[in-house]
């Protein structure tokens, strides 16, 4: 099913292509009154992606509720929970750093807005897009949920990381008395995989939905007009997969190279649909038959959702400093990390948001008296940018993951990374006596 799903998926992609351009092409004379025709053609396009993300955000909430809570339950203990969470903690702040600090290297070397000489706006021009300054005291409070229900109806992932600690924990505590509760858990899990599959039959249609609506609106020209910001970045981004890849190859040894064909499948949902909600569900699947213990990857996947956005944070950087640079304002390099450790606070307080990192470049910019209106310059091509700090985001959870597995004592045995469904019946999904504890 794998296999035939990626390609299934790069068909989607590809013919999504040519079909954006086709009605770009075709419908696009340039008048106001054509305009308008493609939106409305990428609206309706646009429902089938709509649909899809719908469906994920559907099943992410039980299933990083069930997954945490079983996965908690099989520590045993709460000394190795405070364990394997100290470690993610701190391989989290660590990549961040080095994320962050390799944008802002890369963004020095390469000066990707130099040359561009944009005029600098009056006073008071607004980008468009919402912002609010970080506040300590409302992100430790927000961190706790006030309701259960709550925050799974808004998909608040770190709430229900938090509750979802405390139940585990407290199963962990009663001992037999939990146990039905444990199983109860454990059959959940095999039942939201099982749902996950269902959903991710949709997943070619609603790639095939995103890119032709992006292309049929905004045509081919998007792309060209900062086609060297764009490829400046992703050249970054591969930087970025080499650093981490390496680093895991030091931790885990050879074994890090079977990690991308592994993850294969969600690195691809997640770079084209640009959701990393999409992906979740097939990377904890992908983790169990690489062989990262499920107690570790429903632990250290959730955090790193909210926590570990590898891909968001050189994003951050790097387009911070690119607005500067077409302004043709002169940052110190003084200047440059105080921004970057800015950067480092603030977004810990923006999981869940909409286009977060656009979120949190738009309330820095002021405070480093850099235009807000420059992001203007890359709200046309931040679609096609997200894709890449998606895949990366995903990347590097997939990385630690399997790092705090090594730390934490080593590798389940691996299972076949694709599964052929012509010889089983139904969806290839594991069993729930297959999510191994």
């Amino acid at each position: 099913m794998a296999k035939r799903l990626t390609v299934f998926i790069v068909i989607g992609l590809l013919l999504g292509i040519v079909t954006g351009l086709v009605l770009n092409g075709w419908l696009d004379d340039g008048t106001p009154e054509a305009a308008a025709r493609l939106k409305a053609i990428a609206g309706y396009f646009t429902i089938g992606t709509t649909v899809f993300l719908r469906l994920i955000k559907m099943i992410i909430a039980p299933l990083v509720f069930a997954t945490l809570v079983s996965g908690i339950a099989q520590m045993g203990d709460t000394a190795a929970l405070g364990r394997v969470g100290a470690k993610a903690i701190g391989w989290f702040i660590g990549a961040s750093l080095v994320s962050l600090g390799l944008g802002l290297v890369l963004v020095n070397a390469i000066h990707p807005g130099v040359g561009i000489n944009l005029a600098l706006p009056p006073a008071g021009t607004d980008a468009g897009v919402a912002t609010a300054a970080f506040s300590l005291d409302k992100f430790i409070t927000h961190i706790v949920p006030a309701s259960m229900i709550e925050a799974m109806a808004t998909n608040e992932i770190l709430q229900i990381v938090v509750f979802s600690i405390f139940v585990g924990v407290a199963l962990t505590a009663v001992g037999e008395r939990g146990a039905p509760l444990v199983r109860a858990v454990d059959g959940l899990v095999a039942v939201m995989l099982r749902i996950t599959d269902y959903v991710m039959r949709v997943a070619p249609v609603a790639v095939f939905c995103a890119v032709t609506a992006t292309l049929a609106e905004r045509g081919a020209g998007v792309i060209g007009q900062l086609a060297f910001f764009m490829g400046s970045f992703y050249f970054a981004l591969l930087c970025l997969w080499a650093v981490l890849l390496g680093v895991g190859f030091l931790v885990i040894g050879p074994r890090i190279k079977d990690l991308i064909r592994y993850v294969r499948e969600p690195l691809l949902v997640a770079f084209t649909t640009a959701s990393s909600e999409a992906a979740y569900p097939r990377m904890l699947e992908a983790l169990d038959k690489f062989g990262v213990p499920p107690r570790i990857a429903s632990f250290v996947l959730p955090l790193g959702y909210s926590f570990n956005l590898d891909g968001s944070m050189i994003y951050m950087t790097f387009a911070s400093l690119f607005i500067a640079q077409a302004y043709g304002i002169d940052m110190p390099l003084g200047t440059q990390v105080a921004m970057l450790l800015f950067l480092m606070i603030s977004s810990k307080g923006i999981a869940g948001v909409p286009r977060a990192s656009l979120v949190v470049i738009a309330a820095v910019l002021p405070v480093f008296d850099i235009p807000e209106a420059g992001l203007l310059l890359i709200l046309a091509i931040d679609h096609f940018l997200d894709m890449g700090r998606t895949a990366t985001n995903v990347i590097g959870n997939a990385v630690a993951a399997s790092v705090v597995a090594k730390w934490e004592g080593g590798f389940d045995p691996r299972e076949p990374a694709e599964i052929d469904p012509a010889v089983t019946e139904g969806p290839a999904l594991p069993p729930a006596t297959s999510f191994r504890h």
